[in-house]
């Protein structure tokens, strides 16, 4: 019981500080957005953001996807995990090693391809073959309860990224794209060189087959699956340029940007609990989960819609000098439904996970991306920019549902209180939907909406009142009485 607690109180206190951690990081980026918006012209701007999208691209095959395997293989090797670690990182440094070898032999090519000089084009891939250590290290950090290592290795990566980008971009004056790339993979392949050598000298394993042929069983189908995550974000901007043209891809672009920063949220929520899932899932305890899951439902829902209710404010600070941007607040609902779709559906991913039945995993996301596609092809040229938002929506609604039926009719795995989450998406749903009424223009419109708003979260706090109280004591005791 005592182990239990400690666990619980790891979970919720990690969850604080990610939380915090994550929105620290994404303020300084959105802070230092200005700085290199000022010094880089449009096309360097947009040179140097898209070879961190070929830097995303070329890391899903570099990497076989083995990080995916990290959270099994600490339960399955409790007692071995340095060696696995180790022989993980010799994994996929040998095949990005094979990898940079063809890219040196086929470095014309490759630069032609993605339009970069030859030094950067062969630089993407030394860097993955060092990078990805950072990501091991976090992953591991994360899995071990470590979560403070785990928030300083973002927070030195983050400020080494700035510091050195804008160092490098006033060095390489003539060509300030090549200095912001720099500036943002040397740090991280600094950190990993040196994780790298404290994982061989820790771990003691470069190579291991039955460490490879299980990060390889549990890696090599979830490719797809990344490819597809890949496409699903990118898709509709594209499309939007391609069908509507640059304007409105900025609007999209702009509001589904606010709209995703729930995922700070969500995903630091992810991290803190996915270690505790997994080790309470190895122990059967599947009630306790089905617990906390109802929890962390409501808790989803209820950051959802305080982002549909601030957004069309939001937008406006955040657009205050060009109030042509505004019109993208009807982007904010459904794109944040399809937030919280994909924040429910990680659920089922994590069970697909944890039984090593990754390809299901691609399959679903590569049928989502297709669905994606026909319906912005179908709708976009009708509708407008706004259209893809829902086809978003659509398209992570039906992933949900696909998740849902294999976890509980193909795996046959019944873990969560499926009727409990599918019942807040619906609500969720209507409520978002039906708060773009009151989007409307004016001063009485505004006030009718925080109006609304207030009364819905009176409600939700009452009927919540012994979450919230436990909470806020728990912040109390382990964080304000520490400084006092």
């Amino acid at each position: 019981m005592t182990d239990d607690k400690e666990k619980s109180s790891k979970v919720v206190k990690s969850s604080i500080w990610y939380t915090i951690a994550n929105v620290s990081i994404r303020a300084v980026a959105i802070i230092t957005t200005p700085i290199y918006t000022g010094m880089l012209t449009t096309a360097d701007y947009g040179r140097a953001n898209t070879f961190n999208s070929w830097i995303d691209v070329f890391n899903v095959f570099a990497c076989l996807c083995v990080v995916y395997s990290i959270g099994r293989a600490k339960l399955d090797f409790p007692d071995r995990f340095d060696e696995y670690m180790s022989s993980l990182q010799g994994l996929s440094s040998s095949f990005g090693f094979i990898l940079l070898v063809l890219a040196f032999i086929f470095r014309e090519s490759l630069s032609g391809w993605i339009h970069y000089e030859i030094p950067l084009a062969v630089g993407l891939f030394a860097y993955l073959c060092v990078a990805p250590s950072v990501e091991y290290m976090m992953q591991k950090c994360r899995y071990e309860y470590r979560y403070k290592e785990n928030i300083l290795i973002s927070v030195i990566t983050c400020v080494g990224q700035v510091a050195l980008s804008i160092l490098l971009m006033l060095l390489f004056n003539d060509r300030r794209y090549i200095g912001k790339i720099l500036g943002v993979i040397l740090p991280t392949a600094i950190m990993g060189i040196v994780f790298y050598i404290r994982f061989i000298v820790k771990g003691k394993v470069f190579y291991n087959r039955e460490y490879w042929t299980y990060a390889l069983k549990i890696g090599l189908p979830m490719i797809p699956h990344a490819l597809a995550l890949i496409l699903l974000a990118q898709m509709d901007r594209i499309m939007i340029k391609g069908i509507c043209g640059d304007g409105d891809a900025g609007l999209y672009i702009f509001g589904y940007s606010f709209a995703t920063l729930l995922m700070i949220f969500t995903n630091a929520i992810g991290q803190a609990y996915l270690p505790w899932f997994n080790e309470t899932l190895f122990d059967g305890e599947r009630d306790r989960i089905r617990q906390i899951q109802k929890k962390l439902v409501i808790l989803g829902c209820f950051l959802s819609f305080g982002f549909i209710a601030v957004s069309p404010e939001a937008l406006m600070i955040l657009s205050i000098s060009n109030n042509s941007y505004w019109i993208a607040k009807y982007v904010v609902p459904p794109i944040v439904l399809g937030t919280l779709a994909q924040y429910f559906y990680t659920n089922y991913v994590n069970v697909e996970i944890f039984c090593k039945k990754t390809s299901i995993i691609a399959m679903g996301s590569c049928i989502a991306a297709l669905i994606n596609y026909i319906l912005n092809y179908a709708f976009i040229p009708k509708y407008g920019y706004i259209a893809a938002a829902y086809t978003t929506l659509a398209s992570y609604l039906v992933l949900m549902v696909m998740h849902y039926v294999m976890v509980r009719f193909v795996l046959k795995e019944d873990v969560y209180d499926d009727k409990y989450m599918f019942t807040a998406m619906f609500v969720m749903t209507l409520a978002g939907i039906a708060y773009l009424f009151l989007y409307g223009e004016g001063i009485a419109m505004i006030v009718l909406r925080y109006a609304v708003t207030m009364v819905i979260a009176a409600v939700f706090a009452i009927a919540k009142r012994h979450d919230i109280i436990t909470l806020i004591n728990y912040v109390k005791k382990r964080f304000l009485r520490k400084n006092q």
